[in-house]
């Protein structure tokens, strides 16, 4: 988005990038305490690791789908939404479902010191993540670069995540004890 827009613009994205992210925090902190309350035994909270166990497999084997989002981009420049900070929240919101399978069974890990600081650095990562897409956005080979191996880095960072929710949560030990 930084290559596409004027210089006056930068901080609608900013804007949006981090109204987006606070809805996403709030609501899978929100579905992450209805699930701890629900369900009483921690390894089989454990168990929502396989959501992003799964995304990085699926993503691994098919790729990634962008469609959905050029969609949205193609919606919102056609004038309907004149502002493009409503524009940046709506397209993090519509590209946040992996985030909230990731989210969610991650902050039912944390207990509430670890879920504020984790929040605090999520919001200082969005700040790094736009600075750093910023400054990049005019490099060619960078973008190239990045765009090239993204097929394989998503995934084992999807992968990744789902093992360590679900050793966290005790539940390949209790798995592993039905067997």
């Amino acid at each position: 988005m930084f290559s596409q827009v004027k210089k006056g613009q930068i901080k609608h994205i900013w804007i949006g990038q981090y109204i987006g992210t606070v809805i996403v925090i709030g609501a899978s902190l929100l579905v992450a305490q209805g699930v701890e309350n629900l369900i009483p035994q921690q390894w089989v909270i454990g168990l929502l690791g396989f959501l992003p166990f799964y995304l990085g497999v699926k993503i691994g084997i098919k790729g990634e789908e962008d469609e959905d989002e050029s969609s949205i981009l193609s919606l919102f420049s056609s004038g309907k939404f004149n502002q493009l900070f409503l524009t940046m929240t709506f397209i993090v919101l519509a590209s946040s479902t992996d985030d909230f399978s990731i989210y969610i069974p991650y902050f039912t890990t944390l207990n509430m010191f670890e879920i504020f600081i984790a929040v605090i650095v999520f919001l200082m990562m969005v700040g790094v993540l736009c600075y750093v897409s910023y400054r990049l956005a005019s490099v060619d080979f960078v973008s190239e670069t990045i765009e090239k191996y993204e097929r394989w880095f998503v995934p084992i960072v999807f992968i990744g995540v789902g093992i360590y929710i679900l050793f966290e949560n005790g539940t390949f030990t209790s798995l592993f004890t039905f067997f």
